[in-house]
């Protein structure tokens, strides 16, 4: 079997300039998990659909994620109970281009996502005054409250479909961060499909075609599950579960050792 590097090098490159006009900083996402096996298989069938991004020749990108919540983890229980008009806050850095963007991102009640965000080349403990400028202007509760709770670090592939407005991200080798707690996830794929609006894409045709299930909760709310044993997990409990079926971890069987 071809490694999923080399099959990705069969696709028609692209680059990041080229991809300025599908950025989609409001837009419909359509989650999918799977297992990593299934991969190559999955990249093979889309290939006459889709560019990969390369850049300085990768076709991965290393991304180092540290997200933002409160003491009481108040970002992550409303997307436990399923609350729209919530927000999530992180530092996103492109560790192979160097770059870092402090994000906040807003599912509204229609569903959509909308991302803003600005440089900040580093991660902060405490924000400086652009950076709480910033958040102060996009939530509406004090960014003063908001504290680093988890790290979320992978790799990244990016498609982009050569007909349409879409982009596919595909993250593997995903890696939970608390403390010295750290959870690596190697079997686990994360798919997003990400559109002006949800219509026709040749990625969900195939993920149906291979009897994979829409749906999925985010990497965020993954992390804290994995990593906070006191957090709310009831109403993730049949995904966080379903996961059994992907990967084998120590963790998935002790996550409900404690009552929610």
């Amino acid at each position: 079997m071809n490694s999923v590097n080399d099959i990705l090098n069969s696709f028609i490159p692209t680059t990041l300039k080229e991809m300025d006009g599908v950025k989609l900083m409001d837009r419909t996402d359509t989650k999918y998990t799977f297992k990593m096996e299934l991969l190559p298989e999955v990249l093979k069938a889309i290939e006459p659909f889709y560019k990969c991004l390369h850049i300085e020749s990768k076709v991965m990108s290393s991304y180092q994620t540290l997200y933002y919540d409160t003491s009481t983890l108040m970002l992550y229980n409303k997307h436990h109970n399923g609350e729209l008009n919530r927000y999530k806050i992180r530092h996103r850095t492109y560790v192979d281009s160097q770059l870092g963007y402090l994000e906040v991102k807003f599912k509204n009640n229609k569903g959509r996502t909308i991302k803003e965000r600005i440089k900040e080349k580093d991660p902060a403990t405490v924000f400086n005054e652009k950076s709480h400028a910033f958040l102060s202007g996009e939530l509406p509760f004090d960014p003063g409250t908001l504290v680093p709770v988890v790290w979320v670090n992978y790799s990244r592939i990016t498609l982009v479909n050569k007909q349409s407005a879409e982009r596919l991200t595909i993250d593997i080798n995903l890696e939970f961060k608390k403390g010295d707690k750290i959870v690596n996830l190697d079997n686990l794929v994360i798919a997003e499909v990400k559109q002006e609006k949800k219509k026709p894409s040749p990625f969900i045709k195939e993920m149906k075609k291979q009897h994979v299930r829409e749906g999925s909760i985010s990497k965020y709310c993954f992390a804290i599950a994995f990593t906070y044993i006191d957090a709310k997990k009831n109403n993730f409990k049949e995904k966080l579960l379903a996961l059994k079926h992907i990967i084998k971890h120590d963790t998935l069987t002790n996550i409900y050792r404690r009552h929610n």
